[in-house]
């Protein structure tokens, strides 16, 4: 569904992201770790269309997305989520979600768009009465809420952004249970940046690990959890790595 070749992004003489190539298949959940300033969020402002990359191609659906507009990415299916929540707090939380729905379909008929994005609330667990507001929304709930707005825009390839960051254990499993479901259930591909080690290797099918812009590991969770250098830049211990690898196997 995805192929990225020698993606490289520099900020005048800082080199973000240093030549990274990978495929993502139709139908899996990849996970994307690494340290803070790795290049986790370059990447997907690449991927979706924030950024232009400097160098290498980003091929969707076999058709070259690299420096389109990110209204143009989205509308071929590239949906994602953002690390801190910036709803539109004068909209209702079905007008926030409608309003993403017709940015991300285009062209859609009003009712077609409301449609999308009841259905999206309905299956992230939030209210869809019109008069439902955003204001007193929790951690979970902001998080759900961009959830839905990615989901409202129909993507066939998802890219979620620390989806647990701010939530407590119980929260962070019923995110991570409903990140699979979307997956197995709808069919969308996950690309998925986080950091809690532990719940996202119960979850994805592969992991990708970045360190100062290049990638240094790719694998099944538990080969990856047991790299040594990601163990050194990364986990920090042998005994974080023996955690990740049992939580991988749960």
């Amino acid at each position: 569904m995805l192929a990225v070749h020698g993606l490289t992004k520099r900020f005048g003489g800082f080199t973000a992201v240093d030549h990274v190539s990978f495929a993502v298949e139709k139908g899996e959940i990849l996970g994307l770790i690494g340290p803070n300033g790795s290049g986790k969020s370059t990447i997907f402002n690449m991927l979706s269309g924030a950024l232009v990359p400097n160098g290498g191609s980003i091929r969707f659906e076999e058709r070259e997305i690299a420096g389109q507009a990110p209204h143009r990415i989205v509308n071929l299916g590239v949906g994602r989520t953002f690390q801190i929540p910036r709803p539109f707090r004068r909209l209702s939380i079905l007008e926030n979600v409608v309003l993403s729905g017709f940015y991300g379909q285009g062209r859609r008929s009003r009712a077609k768009a409301f449609e999308a994005a009841e259905r999206a609330l309905g299956l992230v667990g939030l209210p869809t009465d019109r008069a439902a507001t955003v204001d007193g929304l929790g951690a979970a709930a902001l998080k759900k809420l961009e959830l839905a707005k990615a989901l409202a825009t129909a993507p066939k390839l998802l890219l979620a952004d620390e989806s647990l960051s701010g939530l407590d254990e119980h929260e962070m499993d019923q995110a991570a249970d409903l990140l699979r479901r979307i997956c197995k259930e709808l069919g969308i591909t996950i690309i998925w940046v986080e950091h809690i080690m532990g719940v996202l290797m119960r979850v994805v099918d592969r992991v990708m690990v970045l360190d100062h812009g290049e990638k240094i590991a790719e694998g099944l969770p538990a080969q990856v959890a047991s790299d040594p250098r990601v163990i050194e830049v990364y986990l920090g211990t042998q005994a974080a790595a023996v955690s990740a690898v049992a939580a991988a196997r749960t």
